[in-house]
């Protein structure tokens, strides 16, 4: 791709336009306007010009890219009193992009770029893996494996090598690269109902709206029994309080489970710790099952411990980071074995194994509304779903919920 060389040009309409492209699948879906066509077209263009612009392009394309997929991040800090950093934390992960993606522009050499980006695809900055370039081919006619993806970019690279007529040439590996069709595992012989609530966080943590928020999970809770469901499933910290310090909530679960089984998020101390977990009530028994991977800044602060301490002290007010599992756990019911997933977790490949066909996901998104931060998590969600053939069933607050495969 051949731009004029004009400030106006390099500085502002190219790197727009390729971070719109390069993001378009996201805002597609988003507004439920999702198209294969449109989605293949946009990421093979995106991709294409970020191994062939000028230098400083795509540095700044890497910063739109930043922006358009994270600006949602600083949503949160409102809710720890620091409004005033919600659009420098965007302004923050656009410069973080800008430099992932500026690694592109060590070099002119489209293959090398394309080896580059590639590799890119096994980089998180601060452990946070929202950002793979491969997911823009997810709901494409392309594939997203990491083959098909290398095949991608070579064959768009190849174009450099080639003039005239013959430069489309290498084009032609793209059919190498098409996406066969996907079977999901069947239907599990259960009947699951999800539960999606829209509580805000303003509301979900104040104490005096406790019993409100209480009372609404057994309404809840009681109508699924009342419609002859099988298992009932509520978003991560539906009972936003330590439920082994609640005993009469948790016998009051126990004594339903017998009529459904019931998966809700909440949180759990023990020896002094804190953890996210899901507790499943299931014929009078518990079972916690406890977080295993931890949301960079949001449960935990992935810097070192100089700076943790004072980020902690100072922006978090001291609040004491989350505390994980060693390993996931898994759950059988009615001999359906799922795995358990808190939130992030579900967008973690850690928790795809081979053996694990159904997953039941939780999450509160109720920190970053009006955002697409579902959307994107959605998309995250199928694109390991995919990859791994497995079926998540996903509750949530704020947006999200519903069976993604």
């Amino acid at each position: 791709m051949k731009y004029r060389s004009t400030p106006i040009i390099e500085l502002i309409i190219a790197p727009l336009l390729i971070a719109l492209l390069f993001s378009a699948f996201i805002y597609w879906e988003h507004f439920a306007l999702t198209s294969k066509a449109l989605n293949t077209l946009s990421g093979v263009l995106a991709i294409y010009a970020l191994l062939h612009a000028p230098k400083r392009v795509v540095v700044i394309s890497g910063f739109w890219i930043g922006w358009l997929w994270c600006y949602w991040i600083g949503f949160s800090f409102q809710y720890y009193g620091l409004g005033w950093a919600t659009w420098l934390v965007a302004l923050g992960f656009g410069f973080v992009y800008a430099l992932y993606y500026g690694t592109m522009a060590l070099t002119a050499n489209a293959l090398l770029r394309a080896l580059i980006l590639f590799g890119l695809t096994f980089v998180w900055p601060m452990d946070f893996n929202w950002m793979q370039p491969e997911i823009i081919f997810v709901e494409s006619y392309l594939g997203f494996s990491k083959w098909q993806f290398a095949l991608i970019l070579f064959a768009l690279a190849s174009t450099a090598y080639f003039k005239g007529w013959k430069k489309p040439i290498p084009l032609l590996l793209l059919l190498g690269a098409i996406q066969t069709s996907y079977t999901p595992p069947p239907m599990p012989e259960l009947k699951i109902k999800l539960v999606s609530t829209d509580i805000s966080q303003n509301f979900k943590w104040q104490s005096e709206q406790l019993p409100q928020t209480i009372d609404d999970d057994f309404i809840a809770i009681d109508e699924a029994i009342q419609q002859g469901y099988d298992l009932v499933v509520l978003p991560e910290a539906a009972f936003p309080l330590f439920m082994n310090r609640h005993p009469a909530i948790s016998e009051a679960l126990k004594k339903r489970s017998f009529y459904i089984t019931i998966l809700t998020g909440t949180l759990h101390k023990e020896h002094g710790l804190n953890y996210n977990v899901s507790y499943l009530f299931n014929s009078g028994n518990i079972t916690v099952a406890k977080k295993t991977v931890l949301v960079p800044f949001g449960e935990y602060i992935p810097l070192p411990g100089f700076l943790k301490e004072w980020v902690n002290r100072h922006i978090f007010g001291g609040v004491s980071d989350f505390v994980t599992a060693k390993k996931p756990t898994d759950f059988t019911i009615k001999g359906v074995t799922f795995r358990n997933a808190v939130c992030y977790e579900a967008t973690r490949k850690e928790l795809y194994t081979p053996n694990v066909r159904y997953m039941i996901a939780v999450s509160n998104n109720g920190w970053f509304k009006p955002s697409i931060e579902p959307t994107l998590q959605k998309l995250l969600i199928r694109f390991y779903a995919r990859q791994n053939n497995t079926m998540v069933f996903h509750s949530a607050n704020g947006g999200g919920t519903g069976i993604v495969y």
